[in-house]
């Protein structure tokens, strides 16, 4: 029995985490549909929504609402600064060299959010206190209910962004075949410019409901950016339920890993999920493999 209350208990966390993940795979996935790169620096957007809320928080003294909103809005403005700034003037640029200057933007955020709120662990007050839920057996923190309901309207909100907007229905048409969007008169360029402004949004409110339970620093963008990228490999890149149910699976690995086995283990596993699945299933798990005809 006792074993049983610890197994929920680490299924309980481990979704929370994997909902983190989700969120993050799905902003990695909503710009490799537009333009078929991986941007690097999404783990970053992750950071500066976490460390933006508390700065507009302590030293703005905004209402929590207020922070958040802030730390959303500007977030998403750095996304489009940097895609009209780094990756607009590039035209003919390649794969590989898009994703270098990606991973250079992610060091250059990580270094100057260093200078500016130098490298102390900063803490976000839970939104809806911290009194522990009893939910059989185990213990759910209110947070962890703000991390299920924001990423289940966010899912939903994107999925009716994508399948009943025109803008939605026109990022779909890029990412299944641009030189036709651009053809019937679809700008690709703006819907480049869009998928970066969505993940941006995105991947900052990703990082305000997970710093209340994990703390927030300049270099905590890394690991969840990586971990989330993970979660959009296996499902397989796409921008809907696989990298969802991905991020989810990943999160539950991870807990149950840490838990059961060592803590030592809790980054090793994720990366241990992805080499495998590159390895065994490279389209992700969750994607059927596709034919070219030549």
């Amino acid at each position: 029995m006792e074993l049983l209350n610890q197994v929920t208990q680490f299924v309980i966390s481990g979704l929370a985490t994997g909902s983190i993940y989700a969120l993050i795979g799905l902003s990695f996935a909503i710009i490799f549909n537009s333009t078929g790169i991986i941007n690097f620096a999404q783990g970053e957007f992750v950071m500066l929504g976490g460390v933006l809320t508390i700065f507009s928080l302590n030293v703005l003294h905004l209402p929590l609402l207020a922070a958040i909103l802030v730390a959303v809005a500007v977030t998403t403005v750095i996304g489009l600064v940097f895609e009209r700034l780094a990756i607009r003037p590039l035209k003919n640029a390649t794969p590989l060299m898009l994703i270098i200057i990606t991973i250079g933007a992610s060091i250059l955020i990580r270094g100057l959010v260093m200078l500016l709120w130098g490298k102390d662990t900063q803490a976000l007050p839970a939104f809806s206190g911290t009194d522990p839920i009893s939910v059989a057996g185990a213990t759910l923190l209110p947070q962890h209910l703000w991390i299920f309901g924001v990423t289940v309207l966010v899912i939903i909100g994107c999925r009716l962004f994508f399948n009943h907007t025109i803008s939605g229905k026109a990022m779909r048409a890029c990412s299944f075949n641009r030189r036709a969007a651009n053809l019937v008169g679809i700008s690709v360029g703006r819907m480049v410019l869009f998928s970066f402004v969505i993940s941006a949004a995105v991947g900052a409110l990703a990082g305000v409901i997970i710093a209340p339970l994990t703390m927030t620093a300049y270099d905590v963008g890394v690991m969840l950016g990586l971990k989330g990228f993970c979660a959009a490999i296996m499902g397989g890149m796409g921008s809907g339920l696989g990298t969802v149910l991905g991020g989810l699976i990943l999160g539950t690995l991870e807990s149950l890993g840490a838990g059961l086995i060592s803590s030592g283990y809790k980054d090793a596993i994720a990366f241990f999920i992805l080499l495998l699945i590159l390895f065994i299933r490279p389209q992700g798990l969750f994607k059927k493999g596709e034919t070219e005809r030549v």
